[in-house]
């Protein structure tokens, strides 16, 4: 692994990549003879009797594959002070924190310099081909990006989300430097503690370098369509604020202010100008580019459990493209977009052989009962078929069940290119029924079609399987636009309650082994008590991502919607 970051280069980067996916299986040999090399002195790998050896069969026979529990015992050691050889042969530098949504509180993912790295060439994949068809000369970048404190763990080791790792590390503005406009924002703003006060000052900056912008970007889409949410909210106060040169009493943590008043000068043309596009708009739409005439696209992941918010951003984006950004998580990276262009709904993501080593287990029927799954390699898969990915990291992650489910859709030279399915895990399910969170998805697009009829629209939603009475059945909670009618309430719940397709939950509805469908609306801001809960547990707004399905597990979580709930209906779909 590379000791130091090199100078960027987009053609030399554009050159090794096409390079090293020629020949993806000797890319992935090397790179688990590396990672095995590194970390042979790991009491993990010594404890299975791997004894030095680093070829891929030998790796197979002796290491098992693994979900994040069965490695909880060895990084909580971490955790707690032991700095000992555990996962890998070099100590853990840090611990990234996940986002806690999936299973209701965040897990501890071990972080080290080697995993930077990796980071660092995903971006400089992504951005030399996105640049190419997207190029940006001199301009800024509103980048809607939040760092979250790090803290000490009980044994002294630095933690916090994965993003705060890579911003908080020292080399990232230099490795940054030539990949990306300059930030609107100065980095006390990024790095302030209070979210609501520095995605205000990024709105403000943005507006004041209007003409400047090329790029509007978060790490997730979510961020972005949540940040002009709070411009429709909020604007009349920012253009005061760029008409008086003094900002608002909102902000009050000091360090902000002070970078601010550096940038805020009296401008009344500009808030004049500013004033008139917003007066000018119908329903907001197509606002990013008129205040931002010179954007040259909206950048974010914006798959899998993004997808819900495209519309909206469209809406937001007007005629500027979307493009969807790298797929990872915390616990490392997979893949990247080449093909820009493509629209998010048909992105796919093609793996960089040489970031870690990749197995995947094919999903036939019922293959997530399978007891002993046999994962087959990177360039063994098949196009069409779907798979659940295992990874093993320069981070301590061996053979690792990420829990995502992918489809392979063709091959970049040698090596694959994903599209995101959805998790692994089941979503839904009560009786013999099987929803995922796409199945979810696309009932409730279905059932928001009829509220666009009043002009309303689905802000947010997730789902809860009531079990507490027999029998069990769905409960869907949304939260509205506005004040939409009772009996159109009453026709997307049953239209929720028909949409999910499963043969297993059909049947089942219709002789009554899975109860009626409930819909809960909630008031409006719940979506946002429960961003706010999360970010009260360490996780990062930027690394927020709504959980699409709440179990008895996050408690806090069920309480905060059923404490807001304004209307219950229940479907009768299937009298």
């Amino acid at each position: 692994m590379l000791e130091k970051v090199e100078e960027f280069n987009m053609d030399k980067v554009i050159e090794e990549f096409e390079a090293v996916t020629k020949d993806a299986e000797k890319v992935q040999r090397e790179t688990l003879k590396r990672i095995l090399e590194e970390n042979a002195s790991a009491e993990y790998l010594l404890s299975l009797g791997l004894n030095g050896r680093t070829d891929p069969e030998s790796f197979k026979a002796c290491v098992p594959l693994a979900t994040h529990k069965d490695l909880e015992p060895y990084i909580n050691r971490m955790i707690d002070g032991d700095y000992s050889s555990i996962l890998t042969g070099k100590p853990i530098t840090s611990m990234s924190l996940s986002s806690g949504t999936t299973h209701g509180k965040p897990k501890y993912v071990p972080w080290n310099d080697e995993l930077f790295v990796t980071t660092v060439q995903i971006y400089q994949t992504s951005f030399s081909y996105r640049n190419k068809e997207f190029p940006i000369e001199n301009g800024k970048a509103l980048t809607f990006i939040y760092s979250s404190k790090q803290f000490k763990t009980k044994g002294g080791l630095a933690a916090g989300t994965a993003t705060t790792n890579v911003f908080r590390d020292s080399r990232y503005k230099s490795a940054m430097a030539a990949l990306q406009s300059q930030c609107c924002s100065p980095e006390e703003v990024i790095f302030g503690a209070d979210f609501h006060q520095s995605l205000y000052c990024h709105l403000l900056c943005g507006l004041i370098f209007r003409e400047q912008v090329q790029l509007v970007s978060s790490t997730f889409a979510h961020s972005i369509v949540h940040a002009f949410r709070t411009f429709e909210q909020v604007w009349e106060e920012l253009c005061n604020d760029i008409r008086e040169g003094v900002l608002s009493s909102r902000v009050t943590v000091p360090s902000i202010r002070t970078a601010m008043s550096k940038i805020l000068k009296p401008d009344p043309e500009l808030a004049n100008l500013i004033h008139k596009k917003c007066t000018g708009l119908s329903n907001w739409y197509g606002l990013i580019q008129e205040l931002f005439p010179n954007a040259k696209y909206v950048y974010g992941i914006m798959t899998g459990s993004m997808e819900p918010y495209l519309k909206k951003l469209r809406h937001y984006a007007g005629e500027v493209p979307l493009v969807t950004s790298d797929y990872g998580s915390s616990e490392g990276w997979v893949g990247t977009n080449v093909n820009p262009k493509v629209p998010p709904e048909l992105a796919t993501y093609t793996v960089l052989p040489q970031i870690g080593y990749f197995e995947f287990i094919p999903l036939a029927e019922n293959s997530y009962l399978c007891v002993d799954p046999k994962p087959v390699g990177l360039t063994e898969v098949r196009v069409g078929e779907e798979y659940e990915i295992v990874m093993t990291t320069p981070g301590g992650l061996y053979r690792y069940r990420l829990g995502d489910v992918v489809k392979v859709t063709g091959f970049h030279n040698s090596t694959p290119q994903l599209k995101f399915v959805r998790r692994s895990s089941l979503l839904l399910t009560v009786n013999i029924d099987k929803n995922t969170e796409k199945d979810l998805q696309l009932a409730v697009e279905a059932a928001s079609n009829l509220l666009a009829e009043e002009k309303l629209e689905v802000v947010d939603y997730t789902s809860h399987v009531d079990l507490s009475k027999e029998p069990g059945h769905y409960v869907i909670f949304w939260e509205i636009s506005g004040e939409a009618s009772e009996d159109v309430l009453g026709e997307c719940c049953n239209c929720l309650d028909k949409s999910f397709v499963d043969a297993g939950y059909t049947s089942s509805r219709k002789v009554n082994c899975i109860g009626a469908l409930e819909l809960r609306v909630v008031r409006r801001g719940t979506f946002q008590k429960i961003l706010e809960h999360y970010l009260g547990l360490g996780a990062a707004v930027s690394q927020f991502k709504t959980p699409r399905c709440v179990g008895l597990t996050n408690a806090k979580v069920l309480h905060i919607l059923n404490d807001n709930v304004v209307k219950n209906f229940v479907s009768n779909a299937f009298n």
